[in-house]
């Protein structure tokens, strides 16, 4: 995959009313180009502390709320124990390896209507999410 252009970054992050800081573009980058990994934000915080040395916790999981917040990430807690980012934001499922913890996106079609049975209610957010043991853990 291609690194992403840093003026994309500014402007992805300008369209949806965020201040483009250094550290913000950052954990943007971070996360583009780990897209697949779907890292939290303790991965984020000791993958780009030592580049970015003002960086702090604090707003590493800041960003990541305004991120989620505004649309540009998706957040998914499988477990309930930590908090993974993701920069798909079409409709997929995922599925976690129990054994190395890998997270693994792939293509579902879920149903624009919702089930009978929830017909009163606003749902905002569907999650399909499959647990076991990977290929490379089998």
């Amino acid at each position: 995959m291609n690194k992403i252009d840093i003026s994309q970054l500014k402007t992805e992050l300008k369209n949806k009313g965020i201040r483009p800081s250094v550290q913000r573009l950052k954990i943007l980058e971070y996360l583009h180009d780990h897209f697949r990994v779907h890292p939290t934000a303790e991965q984020i915080y000791e993958s780009l502390s030592p580049e970015v040395p003002t960086l702090s916790r604090a707003t590493v999981y800041n960003t990541l709320h305004s991120f989620v917040q505004t649309g540009l990430i998706n957040s998914l807690s499988i477990d309930g124990l930590e908090t993974h980012y993701d920069m798909a934001l079409e409709p997929h499922g995922h599925f976690k390896c129990v054994r190395c913890g890998k997270i693994t996106n792939f293509p579902i079609h879920l149903d624009s209507r919702n089930p009978s049975e929830l017909e009163n209610y606003r749902v905002e957010h569907k999650d399909v999410i499959y647990t076991g043991i990977c290929p490379d853990c089998q």
